[in-house]
């Protein structure tokens, strides 16, 4: 896939402005998206859309196909009918509209969303249909079939049980016996209807947004995690996808050595894959995934893409990620058949993190275009991830949400060598302003494609850093404020993009139009010769000299007089 040269903003959802208590679907994201048009900007780039759990990462979701019910706009149900804004207008969303509130929004959010389901009910049969459903509840029920019904079964089994890990629920419900299942739907088929009605809402407002954002000439990016949560309705529903015991607990689980973000490594604690299960299968599930992925963004990121050649595999139980080793993954064998399932693929691969010549052939072999990261790169030495070693097939960012913002960086993790190489390289000056100076070196890149963080075009330091690696709690919770996304920074961006053809310029301010001679003087030059008489003598001197040009005048000055002949 090949990319015009063209730039970009990453912004989470979540990251938003407006809503209650986080950003959503609505018209906080279509504003948005009018941003980005009038900044010139062709891809939005987001996080994860899944549920989050505990930790609120959207790269530990409970389901690697279902949307986030936080991001559903509550005023948009409210013009569907489906509430009053008396139902959520007056909530307490949190003191502070820059951070999410995750736990807040737990409280919150669910009790309006059954409201709106109730509502939802009490409008059956739909009038004018047949049928107690309209055609796009069918539609979108059939479609989703291989996902929505194990993952609604799952969050109402989970919500019965107080959230608890499914792990830890009654063994029939645990290991899946059916008649303790088929038990189950008949006694909560309304809790399982909620959870079908979330999903259906989310998606039906995700479309209209994506529409409404292709049709502004964005494309959006999506991004999905290379691995499931251990707590998600695949690791219930599919164990026969990971390395499991016959009770569903791990063998082995997810992470990486240690490395620039961690000492002791990163401990994920996903659940493997069994690659031989899945290639015997051709894939199916990959398949799967990566076809719904598509369906709901143009382009797919995917996370920690070097775990398809080799992937840290840590026993299940270790403190830490240090005592992992290196396996060897699918390769090429998965590539070739998702292309020859879903044709050609427009993936960007997040190849960061320790490399190896395999992990290099891998992804040239794929034709992906990989990540370059100018945080990386003021290392002392002719880095790879300095902007004029960038390949054109890449896509170039500042940082990512797993890194300081540029500012924050700059400032608080660089040494003093570092912050002298980075000024000397890209001949920082106080009257550029030194993070301009760093995003105009991205920019000026030779990548296809240019990604730069909403916070960095804003400016903002730590406290609006997304994700610290490592650090447990705490992420994920930056918001935009209402007034951030102005016109003029629109105009700054747009400005500095089309600098380096990445964006189309700006139109070339009209000049004034000259002014029309007075009617009078038109009039004037239409009388008869006798009526010209009392207009001034074509030669006159005074009027003849007002005219000349200066050039001429001066010249005609420095003339000597006959009389000095």
């Amino acid at each position: 896939m090949d990319f015009k040269r063209s730039s970009g903003i990453l912004m989470p959802i979540s990251s938003l402005p407006g809503g209650y208590g986080i950003g959503s679907l609505g018209q906080p994201a279509r504003d948005f998206v009018d941003f980005l048009a009038d900044a010139g900007q062709s891809v939005w780039q987001i996080l994860p859309v899944g549920p989050t759990s505990y930790g609120d990462s959207p790269y530990q979701s409970c389901s690697a196909f279902a949307g986030n019910p936080y991001f559903i706009d509550l005023d948009q149900l409210s013009a569907d009918g489906l509430l009053d804004p008396a139902d959520y207008r007056d909530e307490d969303w949190g003191a502070d509209s820059a951070r999410v509130d995750y736990a807040l929004l737990y409280q919150k959010r669910y009790p309006i969303l059954r409201k709106a389901y109730q509502n939802f009910l009490t409008r059956r049969p739909v009038p004018g249909y047949d049928t107690p459903y309209s055609d796009d509840w069918y539609r979108f029920v059939f479609l989703s079939d291989s996902w929505l019904p194990d993952y609604c079964l799952y969050m109402a089994i989970k919500e019965d049980n107080r959230m608890a890990d499914w792990q830890t629920w009654p063994a029939p419900l645990r290991l899946r016996q059916p008649e303790a299942l088929e038990e189950f739907r008949r006694d909560h088929a309304d809790d399982i209807g909620f959870w079908t009605f979330v999903q259906y809402e989310f998606d039906r407002q995700w479309r209209a947004l994506k529409r409404y954002a292709n049709g502004k000439g964005v494309q959006i990016m999506g991004d999905i995690p290379i691995y499931v949560a251990a707590d998600s309705a695949d690791a219930w529903a599919g164990r026969e996808l990971f390395e499991m015991d016959s009770e569903g607990h791990p063998r082995r689980v997810s992470g990486c050595p240690p490395d620039y973000f961690a000492v002791d490594g990163q401990l994920w604690g996903n659940p493997l894959y069994d690659w031989a299960y899945h290639k015997k299968t051709g894939y199916a599930w990959w398949i799967r995934r990566v076809r719904h992925a598509l369906d709901i963004y143009d382009i797919l990121r995917i996370d920690h893409f070097r775990g398809f050649d080799t992937y840290w595999a840590i026993p299940a139980g270790e403190p830490t990620a240090r005592n992992g080793k290196w396996e060897k993954g699918p390769g090429m064998d998965l590539f070739r058949e998702l292309r020859t399932a879903l044709g050609e693929l427009p993936i960007v691969a997040e190849d960061l993190g320790e490399m190896f010549d395999s992990v290099r052939e891998l992804l040239r072999e794929s034709g992906f275009p990989g990540m370059k990261v100018l945080q990386f790169a003021f290392t002392g030495s002719d880095s790879v991830d300095l902007p004029h070693n960038y390949p054109r097939h890449c896509v170039a960012y500042p940082g990512t949400h797993d890194n300081n913002t540029l500012k924050g960086w700059f400032e608080q993790e660089t040494t003093p060598a570092q912050r002298r190489q980075a000024t000397e390289y890209f001949a920082l000056t106080p009257a550029e302003g030194k993070m301009t100076g760093l995003l105009r070196g991205v920019l000026a890149s030779p990548a296809e494609l240019a990604i730069v963080t909403m916070a960095d075009w804003l400016g903002a330091g730590s406290e609006a850093r997304m994700n610290t690696p490592g650090k447990p709690t705490g992420n994920w919770q930056w918001r935009a404020g209402a007034r951030d996304l102005t016109p003029a920074l629109a105009h700054t961006i747009r400005a500095l993009c089309a600098r380096y053809f990445r964006a189309e310029p700006l139109p070339p301010a009209r000049e004034p139009k000259r002014a029309k001679k007075p009617a009078a003087q038109k009039s004037a030059a239409k009388k008869p010769a006798a009526q010209k008489s009392a207009a001034p003598a074509k030669k006159e001197p005074a009027a003849k000299s007002a005219a000349r040009p200066r050039r001429t005048a001066a010249k005609t000055a420095k003339k000597p007089e006959p009389a000095a002949k």
